[in-house]
This record gives C-alpha cells, structure tokens and sequence, in this order.
C-alpha cells in the first residue's frame, strides 16, 4: 500500500482542495492586513520580513502605550496634537506604515496566486482587497496631510518661549484686534479685551477695555513707566489704543523689541485692571475675515442694522459712505460682513461696537467645535497664522487646549470698564481695579452667581444690579437691565431689550 504524502497547501497551494485554496487566500490576506510582514517571513524572505515586521512591531507598539497614556492622562492626546518634535516625527512614520502594508499587501496578493482560487472567491476577494486598500491608505494618506498642515500650524503661529505660571490660580490673556493697513501708520488696536481663566476650573472673565481710554498707567517695572510716570497723560490723542505704538518707539528699552508694541499694551492693562497678564493674542483683522470664511460663517443675531461703509480715508481716518447694511434678526455672516459687524462705527459707540466684536467672537467658540474642525482643517489650519499672532509658547498649546474644553463647559462672565462703571476720558483706576477683582472673586467661587451681579449674554455686564448697561447710541444713552440671567448663552426668553438692541448668538 503507497504511502500518503502530506502536502502544505500553504506553499504549495495547486495540490490542495479548491476550498483549502479559497480559505489559504483570506488567511493570507488577512494576516497581512494586522501583521504586514508576518507572510513575507512564512515564505522565507526573512530580509524583508525583518524590517517590514520591525516597522510594524514598532506602530502598534506606539499605538498602545498612545492609548495607555491618553486613558491614564486625557491631556497627552493633546500633546500628539501639538509637540512639534512628535508631529514631525508622525508626519514622516505614517508614510513609512502606509508603503511598508501596502508593499506587503501586494507581495501576498502575488503568493496568494489568484489563479487558483474559484471564480466565486476570486471576485470576493478582489473586493474585498480594494476595500482594504481604501479603508487603509486612504485614513493614512488623510492623517499624514492632517499632521503636517498642524506642524505648519504649529510652527508658524506660536512661540518657542518660556511658559508663565498662572498668577493667583489664573491665566490672564490680552485679545487684540489689530487693523494695520494702507492708510494707517502702525498698529493701533481695534478691540482690547481681557480674558481671566482659572487654571483649574476653567471659568472664565472677560473684561473689555475701551480702546479710548485715557491717561493709562504703566507698572513700575514697564520702560514705558519712566516716559510716563503720571500715566499716558498727554492729551485726547494719547489713549489706550495707542499704547502699542508708543512700545514700538521705545522698542530698544524691551526684553524683546520685536514684541514692544505688545508688552507695553500689556502692561497698560495690567496696570487698569490689577492682573498680571502673561501672554497675549493679537487678531489681524483682514485675516480674521479668511478665518470666518474658513469656518463656513458665523451665526448671530442682530438687534438692528448695522452699517457696512466704504474704506477709510488715508488722512482723516473715517469710513466712506455707508454702502450696504447687515440687517437686523438672525444671521449667517460670512467672513466680510462679520468683519464688518465687529468694526463698523456709523450709527453707534465704540461701547455698542464692544458687544458686538464680543458677540462675533462667542459666535466663534461656539462653532469652532470638533465637527468643524475635522471637516474644515485645511481652510483654518492656512487662514489661521495670517489671521493671529501669539506669545503663548508651543510647549504649552495642549495644557491650554485642555483648559479650552474646561472653559467651553462653564459660563462665561463678562462685562466691559465702559459708562457708567468707568469714563474712558477721566477713569478712576482704582475703582476700575476694585470692580476687576470683585467681578473674577466671583467668578473664582463655588460657582453660585451673586445676587447683585448682572451678566449680559453676547458678552456685556453691570457690577451690580440696577447698573445702567450701555445701549450704544451714545456714552450717556443707556438702559436698566434686570438681575434675572438665562442659561450660558441665555435663551431668548431671557433676552432683555437691552441686549436684543445690540446683538446675541443664537
């Protein structure tokens, strides 16, 4: 009787059954799909095999401590996100992960011998090799884009400095809105606010600072202190605004002049408000229409018509004719006409204008959510560097992206040292500083909101009850605001007339 030889029908497929074959094909195919090399080394090509395993061994070995590190401590996500030397070094391994699976792919697919499987099979597993080409490369070739416009982004927007530590248990950073341009010498902010995060809560104040403000005081330890030891007292035309120009002539006086004009407004608000502040963010208003459109728009309502005027003149400064309007009610403004929402003076106060900048900006946060991001990265990723500058360093974006989700689930209270709180042409500094304090001691408590304080959704508040909240006509012009609040964005039952004069985000 002859001897029955045994046959591997992994090697040696053609002496096998039809379905040994069609079963040795998706073993294959399969093996090759989670273990890339591992086929190569069971055909004997142990060259190959060696790198192309090591490569493997090596990526799902990160992608488990990565997922052992992020359940233990949430922020190291954020840390892939931002690191420089982390996003570097993934931008160029996910390239290397994709060539090396889909090299192996190809080498099975040629010892699977597709000529042995049965018609049935082979169209299946033709399928099925296409979708697994796709669902692979396809997320890798995304990721790898993905990774490298946030190195760019990294790279190009923040800085490589030392970190602060928070002051008093909180991060205190200045806003600025910049409208540089033809026709205008230097930079003069636009907008100045305060933002006071508390580092461990994450609940937030926002203080706006009125751009005419006069007879600001400087630290002792500003530069700008020895020019201007009895405040910026030199007339109507030396007003908060133009702070950051007076920082750029005395820029040699600065740890770092290329960063004076900034400083210097920096220390002007520390000075008003009676907090340090440690770093700033400065808005570039042309770029911050690029940045609205990269979103898909804002949404926001509007209490009535706000004018859209023709360019400024070169030598006096003013806006054109008005030649369009944004109308009152809800909206969706894309980058130009919420540009012009936040900016336009026509018709109303810097105080009325405040709120509204405020409004665009909450309208912002509330957009700028993870759907959005994901869907839209490359349209914000490249309009963001030439739409803000900061000093905020690389090394600390992800202890600050953490803090942003902590702010996103408080209420954020705001108000502005505006009429009748505080006169911009004569401000009394001491009360500005002793309403500063009171307002983020309420802030920094248990969360419960004092019976006297009034917060105006869309970024507005009086210091007590009965505190008149300007309308915006005019400094004088105001309204009563009653001391009952809505919910973080307030519903609009809770609207008073006041605030729907001005505007909210829906």
């Amino acid at each position: 009787m002859a001897e029955t030889r045994y046959v591997d029908p992994i090697h040696h497929p053609s002496y096998a059954s039809q379905p040994t074959r069609d079963v040795r094909a998706w073993i294959l195919l399969l093996v090759t799909a989670f273990i890339p090399g591992a086929v190569q080394l069971l055909f004997r090509a142990r060259r190959w095999a060696k790198i192309s395993l090591s490569i493997t061994a090596i990526s799902w070995a990160l992608v488990i401590i990565a997922l052992i590190v992020v359940l233990i401590d949430k922020k190291f996500l954020f840390t892939i996100g931002t690191n420089p030397f982390l996003l570097t070094f993934l931008t160029i391994w996910l390239p290397v992960i994709a060539v090396n699976w889909v090299v192996c792919l190809f080498d099975s697919l040629r010892r699977i011998k597709l000529v042995t499987l049965s018609s049935r099979a082979r169209k299946r597993f033709l399928a099925a090799f296409c979708a697994l080409l796709l669902i692979v490369v396809g997320p890798l070739a995304w990721g790898t884009t993905l990774l490298d416009s946030q190195r760019g982004l990294m790279a190009d927007l923040f800085a490589s400095g030392k970190a602060a530590k928070p002051v008093d248990g909180r991060y205190n950073i200045l806003l600025m809105g910049s409208d540089a341009g033809k026709g205008r010498t230097g930079i003069r902010p636009d907008s100045l606010s305060l933002v006071s995060i508390d580092a461990d809560t994450g609940k937030t104040v926002i203080i706006g600072l009125p751009r005419n403000m006069q007879n600001v005081p400087f630290p002792e330890d500003s530069p700008l202190h020895e020019h201007y030891p009895q405040g910026f007292n030199c007339g109507d035309e030396c007003l908060l605004n133009a702070v950051f120009q007076q920082g750029e002539r005395h820029k040699e006086e600065f740890e770092n002049p290329k960063r004076a004009g900034e400083q210097a407004t920096m220390d002007a608000v520390s000075a008003i408000t009676g907090v340090e502040v440690q770093y700033f963010a400065m808005v570039n208003l042309k770029g911050f229409e690029n940045l609205i459109d990269s979103l898909g728009g804002i949404t926001v309502v509007s209490g009535k018509r706000v004018p859209i005027s023709s360019k400024v003149d070169p030598e006096t400064g003013e806006h054109g004719p008005v030649k369009g309007w944004i109308e009152p009610g809800k909206q969706k403004l894309d980058g130009y006409h919420a540009l012009w929402f936040a900016r336009s003076r026509e018709m109303s106060s810097d105080y009325e204008r405040m709120i509204r900048q405020r409004c665009v900006q909450t309208a912002m946060v509330k957009q700028l959510d993870p759907a959005t991001v994901l869907t839209r990265y490359q349209q914000i990723a490249k309009a963001t560097p030439g739409a803000l500058s900061t000093d905020i360093p690389s090394s600390e974006v992800d202890m600050f992206v953490d803090l942003a989700l902590k702010v996103k689930s408080q209420k954020i209270e705001s108000f502005d040292l505006t009429p009748p709180n505080v006169i911009p042409a004569d401000p009394d500094f001491d009360a500005a500083r002793a309403l500063v304090a009171d307002r983020i001691a309420q802030a920094s408590g248990d969360g419960e909101k004092d019976k006297g304080a009034q917060a105006v959704p869309g970024g507005s508040s009086g210091a007590a009850a009965g505190v008149n909240v300007t309308s915006g006509l005019t400094p004088d012009s105001s309204v009563q605001v009653s001391a009952q609040g809505g919910g973080e964005d307030g519903s609009e039952e809770d609207k008073t007339e006041a605030e729907k004069e001005i505007c909210y985000v829906p």
